[in-house]
């Protein structure tokens, strides 16, 4: 089963992400800050990163650089308001991104990209 870790401050979004991953069959953990992503991250074996950039105490792009820095190379959805080329995303080391708001569906396009259902396997 593909275990998604949110990385989400704002808890209207992240509950709206959560509830509708598990009923797409997927397993999820949420957590709000950085600090406690890029801590996890190294506790548990995520399948895939959503990853939120406007995060409070240290951004989404900090959290980035420190997961690639020690060699992981999990994939990673940013998440966030801002407008990005995907060509800049990519080159800062995510997989993927989203412009929030998004479509759940694309959301839920973007995860199978990278981790497909086990009925694809």
């Amino acid at each position: 089963m593909c275990h998604i870790l949110i990385v989400e401050d704002e808890q209207n979004i992240s509950a709206f992400i959560t509830k509708g991953l598990k009923k797409s069959g997927f397993q999820t953990t949420v957590v709000s800050s950085g600090r406690q992503a890029i801590a996890l991250s190294e506790q548990t074996a995520y399948s895939l990163i959503l990853l939120d950039i406007g995060l409070i105490e240290l951004d989404g792009w900090a959290v980035l650089r420190a997961i690639r820095k020690r060699g992981d190379l999990i994939p990673i959805i940013i998440m966030t308001a801002h407008t990005y080329s995907q060509s800049e995303v990519i080159a800062a080391g995510a997989n993927d991104y989203l412009q929030k708001p998004f479509r759940f569906t694309d959301l839920v396009a973007a995860v199978r990209q990278h981790f497909p259902p086990p009925s694809e396997f």
